[in-house]
């Protein structure tokens, strides 16, 4: 099979493959994601789809078979999570965090890139430098002015400043 009988395969059948997968799966999404990579499989073996002489039948039961593969991993993960037990459930981002994230989207890029470079990655401001490209005394500058700026962002309004401050 050349190239271009393939395209003209591919263009005749790949409507009437998906339909009958769908049929087959009862999930339209699940139906084109398995032709679609059964497609891939037989580009790959085009002397074998012209050899055998029926490559939409091949096309089907490659389809098929990928649709059973994926049913199987989907159940043999339901059984481990049902042995394991479900993970805790998420709670998600706190107020804090979400005020942090808020503040630090408000600083410059470099400020924000040195931040997380030294308080979330652990770096140290000669490897903040090395990977930056800055010279230290300006990953220090950074860090100054980063953490300035989100003492200022990051304040607690229902916290009244003593007299005098």
């Amino acid at each position: 099979m050349t190239v271009e009988e393939f395209e003209e395969f591919y263009a005749q059948t790949v409507t009437r493959l998906t339909g009958q997968l769908y049929v087959m799966l009862g999930d339209l999404h699940e139906a084109q994601d398995v032709v679609q990579e059964a497609f891939v499989k037989g580009w790959g073996r085009l002397r074998q789809l012209d050899r055998d002489g029926a490559p939409e039948a091949w096309i089907r039961t490659v389809a098929w078979r990928l649709a059973v593969s994926r049913w199987r991993r989907v159940r043999r993960s339901a059984v481990a999570w049902q042995r394991s037990g479900a993970p805790p459930p998420d709670e998600g981002p706190g107020p804090e965090s979400v005020a942090l994230v808020e503040a630090l989207r408000e600083l410059p890029a470099q400020q924000r890139r040195t931040l997380a470079l030294h308080y979330v990655c652990d770096l140290a401001v000669e490897q903040i430098a090395d990977e930056t490209g800055l010279s230290a005394s300006s990953v220090k500058t950074h860090l100054s002015r980063g953490r300035a700026a989100l003492a200022h962002r990051l304040q607690d309004p229902r916290i009244e400043e003593a007299p005098g401050d």
